[in-house]
């Protein structure tokens, strides 16, 4: 998204209450992007890889915990599709999620040694 686009975008999604922000492009990527601040302390980093469609990260903390997928034929979207489709974005539902890790089993103590064992070892 071209950064004038992303500041009208902005603009208009400030006035309809949502707390929006232009993102500054990466380096390497010169491509800007949209964060809105979620109240829970999560953001949605909106079109900011450079790709067609419209899509969103949802971090929290730098750490990713969720997404938008691309949203299907985003690529022709007008500036009122774009401010919509990121107004009503259903983030509470964010797509990718990672399963909870599951706690190992403590390994079982060695075996104690047959009595042939330490008659061939020398009883150490």
């Amino acid at each position: 998204m071209e950064e004038e686009r992303a500041r009208r975008v902005v603009d208009s999604l400030r006035a309809r209450n949502v707390f929006a922000h232009v993102k500054l492009p990466q380096a390497g990527i010169t491509q800007y992007g949209i964060r809105v601040v979620l109240p829970d302390g999560r953001e949605a980093i909106w079109d900011n890889d450079g790709t067609a469609g419209l899509e969103a990260q949802i971090m929290r903390n730098g750490v990713l915990v969720g997404f938008v997928a691309s949203i299907p034929d985003s690529e022709n979207f007008g500036d009122g599709q774009i401010i919509e489709a990121i107004a009503t974005a259903d983030y509470d539902r964010p797509v990718g999620r990672s399963r909870p890790a599951t706690p190992r089993a403590p390994a079982a103590p060695p075996k104690a040694p047959s009595l042939g064992q330490r008659l061939r070892g020398g009883f150490r």
